[in-house]
Formats: structure tokens, C-alpha cells, sequence
């Protein structure tokens, strides 16, 4: 097939000798002493390279790479004295197509293969040792979900939230989480802050018994009604906006297209300057608009 998708990597690793790879920068001696590089270390000499490096073939230094990704990875490896390394090949030259086209890890994933971790017989003290965080911090991980219902788990298994966002929704009704991530799913919101106001505009029949909000004294109930009110309206504001965007799209490139295939048209061009100037002018500030776009 002609319009085939390309794959971006050699599908099987290669092993490639440490000093024949050549990084893109150098690493500062500070970097080594931040919590980042510990983490790497740490999880490098207790399980070795989980993530390949990533790497281009040098076409005019035969048989050496290029380092893509991976640099603090290869300088851990170099400080162990480790002589070669499985790496990926990229079949592009640079860093950006490779950050591109791949997926971090997202919160509940974590928590899903930490899951599965402890289910195949790795222990809690194990899986904090080879991340470097305390043991505390994994228990909290593990037990992320913890009433949280499958239908929001559903919504926000592949989003970037943070934990505590999530540990707000477990103060809420089922009915109300799966509409509280309905809202930070349109928003592109999944802060902190925004969970928090979420849960201060939630009625209290919404609320867990446990959870109900008591001495806020910051707002009056008449406040409190009318926060619950617009957040009500905000959310269905959303979900219209975000049902129509499509149609939206749609018709706003099938009209720049026309205006287009219209103003190539000398004759228009011709009768629109001659009797619609302003006409025109905005004509050709949505084909520009579009073309920047």
C-alpha cells in the first residue's frame, strides 16, 4: 500500500556497546544529585534498563549512534561500568518524533501495575526500593482507587490527574464522580484546585455521608446555592460545547475551503473589490486565519 504507515523504530532492541553511543548533550554534575537521577540509579541497579535507550544510526561514523533519549539512563550505566546496552534504533534523527509518539505512564496505570506487581509476589519494601520513595508513598499508590467507581475509573485511566484530585472524588456519590470527570475530562483540568471547587459547588445529597461539608465559613449558604447553580450550568455549558466542536470543525473547513476555491476566482476577486471591499477584506482574514492554523 502506498499510503502504509511507517514504523518510527526497528521492532526488536539491539544490543550496541556503551562507548559507541554519543549523547546529544552533556549531563552537569548537579543533575546527579537531584531525586530524578537517585530514582534512575537506584532502579537501574536493582532491575536493570526497564526503558530501551533510544538511539539513531550515525550514517557517516559507522557504527556509532546517535543518543535520542535516555541520557541521565546511559550516564548511570557508564558510572556501573557496564559494557553494552539494548537500545531501540529510531528511523529519524531527532528527539522531537520520538517524545511525539510516545505515551507516558498515566496515575491509574500506576496504580494498576503496581497492582499486579504485588499480585506476582513482589513485595511492597521491594517496589519502593527499586522507585526510591518511601514505602508509605506506595500503599497510597496501591490503594488509589479505593472508592472510586469503575465508570470513573473507565473515564480517567488514561488522563494525567493528579493523585489528590482523585482522593477528592472518593467524597463523592458514584452519580457525581462519573460528572465530575465528565467536567475536568472538557476542561483539560485535572488539578488539585479544580477538584477542590468541584467539590465545594457539589449539593449535598451528592456527598458521602462522611464527607459532607461542615463549617465553611468562608461562604454563606445563599453563596453556597449559588456556586452549586453556575457549576451546574458550567458543566452543561461544557458538554454542548464539546458535542458541537466536532460539527463546528467541520463546517468551519468546509467554508474556508470554499472561500478559498472562491477568491482564486479573478472574476470575484474582480467584483467583491470593486463593490464589497470590506466584504473581501474579511474573506481573505479567515483564509489566512485557516492557512495559519
Amino acid at each position: 500500500m502506498k499510503n502504509s504507515i511507517k514504523m518510527a523504530f526497528d521492532p526488536e532492541a539491539v544490543e550496541i556497546a556503551v562507548e559507541n553511543i554519543l549523547p546529544l548533550k552533556k549531563i552537569r554534575p548537579a543533575v546527579k544529585h537531584t531525586i530524578k537521577y537517585r530514582q534512575i540509579s537506584t532502579s537501574i541497579k536493582e532491575v536493570g534498563v526497564i526503558e530501551h535507550l533510544v538511539v539513531y544510526a550515525e550514517k557517516q561514523m559507522q557504527g556509532k549512534y546517535i543518543l535520542l533519549d535516555g541520557h541521565l539512563r546511559l550516564e548511570v550505566l557508564k558510572e556501573m561500568g557496564v559494557k553494552k546496552v539494548y537500545c531501540l534504533i529510531s528511523k529519524d534523527d531527532e528527539a522531537f518524533t520520538y517524545n511525539h509518539k510516545i505515551s507516558r505512564l498515566a496515575t491509574i496505570q500506576e496504580h494498576f501495575m503496581i497492582l499486579k506487581a504485588i499480585e506476582r509476589g513482589v513485595s511492597e519494601d521491594r517496589i519502593a526500593a527499586v522507585l526510591d520513595v518511601d514505602v508509605a508513598r506506595i500503599r497510597i499508590k496501591r490503594d488509589l482507587l479505593n472508592g472510586i467507581s469503575p465508570e470513573a475509573t473507565e473515564l480517567l485511566k488514561d488522563k494525567h490527574v493528579s493523585p489528590n484530585a482523585i482522593r477528592i472524588l472518593r467524597k463523592l456519590k458514584p452519580a457525581r464522580q462519573i460528572e465530575v470527570c465528565e467536567i475536568m475530562m472538557a476542561a483539560h483540568n485535572y488539578t488539585v484546585p479544580f477538584a477542590k471547587a468541584l467539590f465545594m459547588a457539589t449539593p449535598e445529597s451528592q456527598l458521602l455521608e462522611d464527607h459532607r461539608k461542615k463549617n465553611v465559613d468562608a461562604f454563606s449558604s445563599e453563596e453556597m446555592a449559588r456556586m452549586e447553580k453556575e457549576t451546574e450550568v458550567l458543566a452543561r455549558d461544557i458538554k454542548l460545547v464539546k458535542e458541537a466542536y466536532g460539527k463546528d470543525t467541520l463546517n468551519l473547513v468546509v467554508s474556508c475551503g470554499f472561500l478559498t476555491r472562491m477568491l482564486d476566482n479573478n472574476n470575484v476577486i474582480r467584483y467583491l473589490s470593486k463593490n464589497y471591499p470590506e466584504i473581501l477584506s474579511e474573506f481573505q482574514k479567515i483564509i489566512e486565519a485557516s492557512s495559519l492554523s
